[in-house]
């Protein structure tokens, strides 16, 4: 089994923590925005530790859209490369954990449908894509069958 290797940012050690130790009871919303988030279990593409970070909750049916934003960051968060190395992901959304896995989505169409429900959950989204020149990635998380 791998080391799980908590974020170096605080307030994402601390989500992850009281989202996990309550059963998904409670720190299931980003900060206090009262906004719903996921909890994404991933593999670091470095070290191979198991990694974890809270995520908007985006759905599209039984599926899930995350959304490689870092607030509009010019450099993609460290969990895009994971997951573009390793697709296997655990996530949980409150006390449901299901096994799952991640594909990036490269098709237009397919994009520009997910990128609108992605902004209609999080507003925010669509300024984040204005702040920076790179092209803010999807994936979607699948079922593992």
């Amino acid at each position: 089994m791998a080391e799980y290797i908590p974020s170096p940012r605080e307030w994402v050690r601390d989500q992850v923590e009281l989202y996990e130790r309550s059963g998904g009871t409670e720190g299931t919303t980003l900060r206090d925005t009262g906004l719903p988030v996921i909890i994404v279990t991933h593999t670091g593409n470095k070290t191979g530790a198991i990694r974890k970070t809270p995520l908007m909750r985006v759905k599209d049916g039984t599926t899930y859209i995350l959304v490689g934003s870092m607030g509009g960051a010019p450099t993609h968060p460290v969990w895009v490369h994971n997951l573009r190395v390793n697709p296997a992901v655990e996530i949980r959304d409150h006390t449901v954990v299901q096994a799952m896995r991640v594909r990036e989505v490269k098709d237009e169409a397919e994009r520009t449908r997910l990128w609108e429900i992605a902004v209609a959950a999080y507003p925010p989204y669509a300024e984040y894509q204005t702040r920076t020149t790179r092209r803010i990635p999807l994936f979607v998380a699948e079922p593992r069958s």
